[in-house]
This record gives C-alpha cells, sequence and structure tokens, in this order.
C-alpha cells in the first residue's frame, strides 16, 4: 500500500524544523525529504542530511530536466523536492514528510491530491521576533523582511487541512503525530490493509 505524503508549512521562525525533527526522533515510519537549494549552508548543517547543497547553475539544470516535484525562490535562494525519490518511497510504502513553503505546497497539491498538508502557527507576532533573533543566524536586515513575509504565509492557511500552533514544542509534537496516526486510520487505508480481516467478519455462519 503507498505510503502518505505530509506537507508541513510555517512562516519563518514558526518552529517548523524542530517540530519535524522531533517527530522523526520518535516515529521511525516516516522520512523526511531532502530538498535540493542554493543558499549556503549554515552552521551544523549537512550536504546530504539537512539539504542537498547544489550551485544554482546545477540547480536550474535539474529543473530543466524536470527533476523537481515543486520549486521556488525563498529569500532570493532556490528550493526544490526530488520528484522521482519521493514516489519511489511512497510506492514501498514508507510514509513522506515535506518540509516546505506555501508556494511548494500549492504545487504539490496539484500532483498529489492525496496529500496532507499542515500549517505550523507561532502564539505571536513577539514569540515569533524572538525566535528569529534568538537563532543568531539571520542579521537585523532578512529578520526584518521574514517578520513582514508572515502576513502572506498566513493569507495562505486556508488552504492548509490542519493547523497547529506551536506554543509548546511537546504538546504541538502530540498534535503533529496525531494527524500522522489518524492519516493511517482512514477506512480507505483501513479496508486495504486488513480485507482479509474484513472479508472474514463479513462471512456468514
Amino acid at each position: 500500500m503507498p505510503g502518505n505524503l505530509f506537507i508541513i508549512s510555517a512562516p519563518s521562525g514558526a518552529g517548523k524544523t524542530s517540530l519535524v525533527h522531533a517527530l522523526l526522533d520518535i516515529n521511525p515510519h516516516i522520512d523526511l525529504s531532502v530538498s535540493y537549494t542554493t543558499r549556503d549552508p549554515r552552521p551544523g548543517e549537512q550536504d546530504g542530511k539537512d539539504y542537498h547543497f547544489v550551485s544554482r547553475d546545477e540547480f536550474l539544470a535539474m529543473a530543466k530536466r524536470g527533476e523537481f516535484l515543486e520549486s521556488a525562490e525563498v529569500y532570493g535562494n532556490l528550493y526544490g523536492t526530488s520528484q522521482t525519490w519521493i514516489g519511489q518511497e511512497k510506492a514501498k510504502g514508507r510514509d513522506i514528510l515535506l518540509e516546505i513553503d506555501w508556494q511548494g505546497a500549492a504545487q504539490v497539491r496539484r500532483l498529489f491530491p492525496d496529500c496532507i498538508s499542515i500549517f505550523i502557527l507561532p502564539p505571536s507576532m513577539k514569540a515569533l521576533e524572538q525566535r528569529l533573533k534568538g537563532r543568531g543566524k539571520d542579521n537585523d536586515a532578512v529578520i526584518a523582511k521574514r517578520m513582514a513575509a508572515v502576513r502572506e504565509d498566513v493569507a495562505h492557511i486556508a488552504e492548509f487541512d490542519y493547523v497547529i500552533i506551536n506554543d509548546n514544542l511537546n504538546e504541538a509534537l502530540r498534535e503533529l503525530g496525531a494527524v500522522v496516526l489518524s492519516a493511517k486510520l482512514t477506512c480507505a487505508k483501513q479496508l486495504t490493509r486488513h480485507q482479509a480481516l474484513i472479508n472474514q467478519l463479513q462471512k456468514p455462519e
């Protein structure tokens, strides 16, 4: 049975990445799709684990060959998701998680209309600003740009299936885990997974 495809999007600084990594730590049945990007690695990031870091020319060549499920430019950097890898993993029955922005999410929905999309919100604008400054990864100009983009990001929230407010990481993780579990328990999935049992229960005495 094909696996589920989950999309997680959020304004920058909402804690999306921390939440995703926490989910992966407790759920061995879901894999993170590692995106390609033209941006420089941040301190501690590893090529092939956090992102596939490539040049702009290499990225554009891959896009021209149709290798990306979705791609977008965010803050001057290009990001893309490997369509081939996702198709292969889903066919194996693996659940796949995409950590992408709302633009990429819209592209994925067109190709995988059965995907499950989740939008992560910060508890407040003040908390968002504190998180962005606390990361110590961006200068004031970049932080201001990210804060200004929040309004546009949140304007697309109605396009998503679920919304989680990441005020407390453990509570947000519990809610995210519930979404992942519920996707496995839909009638269509269970009918396929347990067809033998259902047939047995329907047999006349």
